[in-house]
Order: structure tokens, then C-alpha cells, then sequence
């Protein structure tokens, strides 16, 4: 596979159609644009997108979204709420460079611990947050929907905590 380029970004107004369609490829029960819309009004969370450049114009670059986190922050816990990466631009590093950047910016908030909720079924990307410093630490009987399904608990203590 090409070495990917793209930028990662805090998350704009402009961005929320882009990345609600991101989410309806990715997800069986995805958010609205007001679910998006209201997470950005909310002083202290942490959005972001992974961008590629798609096409260059006269007057410059052309952004195309291709991948978004986002971290709920409340006091000093953090919780992921997705992690979603286009289809085409999985497995390039995309997803993990947004998890380190959630990081990095809940730790300049003070956040001192982040949750995740993980589909059971979903290896990799219990992989993928095992390799950014989660660990298991429980179980959501019934947590998903379509399909019902548990999910894994996982949480990282941010250095310094």
C-alpha cells in the first residue's frame, strides 16, 4: 500500500455533512448532523478530522474527509465516542494518528482517563486502541444494536494522571 498524506484537524461546522456521511458508510446506527452540530457547541470536547487532499483549484486546495474522532470531555474523564476511517484509507495509519491526537488534546484539558466502548466482534479495532495504550477493563451487556451486541470496555490513563 502508498503512504497515505493527510491532515489532522479540529472538526468545523462546514465539516458535518462530510463527516455524516462518513458516518452512515461506517456505522449501523449513525449520528445526525444535529448530534454533530450540538457535540461542537459543547465547550471542552474534542473533535477532529483526518483530511486528504482531494483535488487541487485555483484558489487552492480542496479538502475531502476521510476520517473523524471524537471525545466527549467531562471534568477529567474523556470518553471516544467513534473512531471512523473511509473505507479506501483503512489501514494507513489514519485511525491511530486520530487516536494520538484525542490524546494529546484531552491531555492539555486535563482529561486524566479515556473510556471506549468496542463491539466484541470487532478485533481490530480492540487492536487498534490496545495498541494506543487501552486496556480492557469491562463488559455493556447488550450495549449495540443492530445487531445486538455487548461491548468491550477499554480505558487509557493519559501520562501524568
Amino acid at each position: 500500500m502508498a503512504e497515505q498524506i493527510f491532515y489532522i484537524r479540529k472538526m468545523r461546522c462546514e465539516d458535518v455533512p462530510a463527516v455524516t456521511a462518513l458516518d452512515r458508510s461506517v456505522f449501523s446506527e449513525p449520528w445526525t448532523e444535529a448530534g454533530f452540530f450540538s457535540a461542537l457547541a459543547q465547550e471542552g470536547n474534542v473533535f477532529l478530522v483526518a483530511t486528504s487532499a482531494a483535488a487541487e483549484r485555483e484558489n487552492g486546495v480542496s479538502e475531502k474527509v476521510i476520517g473523524y474522532c471524537g471525545l466527549y470531555v467531562s471534568a477529567d474523564e474523556g470518553d471516544i465516542t467513534n473512531v471512523a476511517v473511509a473505507s479506501q484509507h483503512r489501514r494507513g495509519g489514519v485511525a491511530a494518528a486520530l487516536i494520538e491526537e484525542v490524546k494529546a488534546a484531552a491531555g492539555q484539558r486535563g482529561v486524566k482517563q479515556i473510556f471506549l466502548e468496542v463491539r466484541e466482534s470487532n478485533r481490530a479495532a480492540q487492536n487498534l486502541y490496545l495498541g494506543a495504550g487501552f486496556e480492557f477493563c469491562g463488559r455493556r451487556k447488550s450495549f449495540y444494536r443492530k445487531p445486538t451486541e455487548d461491548a468491550l470496555l477499554m480505558t487509557c490513563r493519559l501520562p501524568g494522571a
